[in-house]
């Protein structure tokens, strides 16, 4: 419907233009051998029509021009702070507000083929300049704009005179928000927003909570109980973003796209989402390796009372797990199985999928010893 609109207003525009072409062309004097003004009359509208039916077969191109440039630039103003746009608005302002008050002086001059390209040089010069030293000064004008306001106390100037890091948006993909643990990372303050959740990714949700499969559907609705969760019950800024690349099929490629839209990072906890991310530049927070990082430090001496809870793949080993999940292979452990075994660790082996300890029961060391 837009795009019919557009095309009807660019035909009229197109005839407006004909008329003022035809109007051109008699003040040329190239319509002088026409003696009626009938004649002349049919001319006008057979140039106004002819431009306008042109101008109406060329507007499908001319639209989907105007739809690719007008989306190049939202691009481009989306990574630009708002700040920024705020203070170059203000510095062109200004740049041009200068170029106006000098080129006065040029004009009075009135020198032909100098005055108008001098003052068109001037307004570039000094509206490129307004834009650039405004932008690139920002933290100086925050500055300044302290000096202004009433004195407040001494703490508060000192945090004002810190400027704010730029904190990247992080766009959670399907797979952390159904496993939760985000929530609670949230809620903790050590993750700070805004948390994207890409529209691509509340579809799949819903899709998934519809499955007709009863472990799928749990999975869906604990996911969209998550991002329910996360956006009334913790203080952090959510965005629902809408952009989508329909060109791209996979949900995980699409992710990987939003996350260098918007330079960002991609939060998740799929390994291989994260080495794809990693070849494609694209920063990761992985879900899993936060857990890995925030487990205690075992080292090897140490001792540590755990149940044995059943037999390892090697022969005589048992299998035992600490309160975070963290597996202990416990040698010569299988006979103990069902027991609460005192152990001495000797050795640690960190894995790309977490941390695994090696024991032996004390009693058996001591033994040794």
């Amino acid at each position: 419907m837009v795009n019919k609109v557009l095309r009807i207003i660019l035909t009229l525009t197109g005839f407006l233009l004909g008329f003022g072409l035809a109007l051109t062309v008699e003040n040329l004097g190239v319509l002088d051998f026409i003696e009626r003004d009938v004649f002349l009359l049919v001319s006008y509208i057979v140039i106004s029509a002819l431009v306008g039916i042109i101008v109406f077969i060329l507007s499908p191109k001319i639209i989907n021009l105007g739809n690719s440039i007008g989306s190049s630039v939202e691009s481009e103003l989306q990574r630009i702070p708002a700040t920024d746009i705020i203070l170059g608005a203000v510095g062109l302002i200004v740049g041009l507000i200068i170029a106006y008050l000098i080129s006065q002086p040029i004009f009075n001059l009135d020198i032909p083929y100098i005055t108008v390209p001098a003052a068109v040089v001037l307004y570039l010069l000094f509206g490129y300049l307004g834009i650039n030293v405004t932008t690139k000064k920002r933290e100086d004008f925050a500055v300044l704009t302290n000096l202004f306001k009433k004195s407040a106390p001494k703490e508060e100037i000192v945090k004002k005179d810190y400027p704010k890091s730029r904190v990247k948006p992080k766009v959670l993909d399907t797979s952390v928000i159904i496993d939760g643990r985000i929530a609670d990372i949230c809620e903790t303050k050590f993750m700070e927003g805004p948390l994207v959740i890409p529209e691509f990714v509340l579809e799949e949700l819903q899709h998934i909570a519809d499955s007709s499969d009863s472990l799928k559907r749990n999975r869906g609705r604990r996911g969209l109980d998550i991002l329910n969760r996360i956006q009334k019950e913790i203080d952090i800024e959510v965005i629902i973003h809408d952009k989508d690349f329909e060109d791209i099929s996979e949900v995980d490629s699409k992710l990987l796209k939003l996350g260098q839209f918007l330079n960002g990072m991609v939060v998740t906890n799929d390994y291989n989402l994260n080495k794809v991310a990693e070849f494609h530049g694209v920063e990761v927070l992985n879900i899993n390796e936060l857990a890995n990082a925030v487990k205690p430090v075992v080292l090897p001496g140490e001792e540590m009372i755990v149940q044995v809870i059943k037999d390892g793949k090697e022969s005589g080993q048992g299998i035992a797990y600490l309160d975070d999940g963290t597996m202990i292979v416990v040698d010569g452990g299988r006979k103990h199985i069902g027991e609460t075994l005192d152990v001495m660790v000797t050795s640690v082996l960190q894995t790309a999928a977490g941390r695994m300890i090696f024991a032996k029961p004390k009693y058996m060391i001591e033994q040794a010893g």
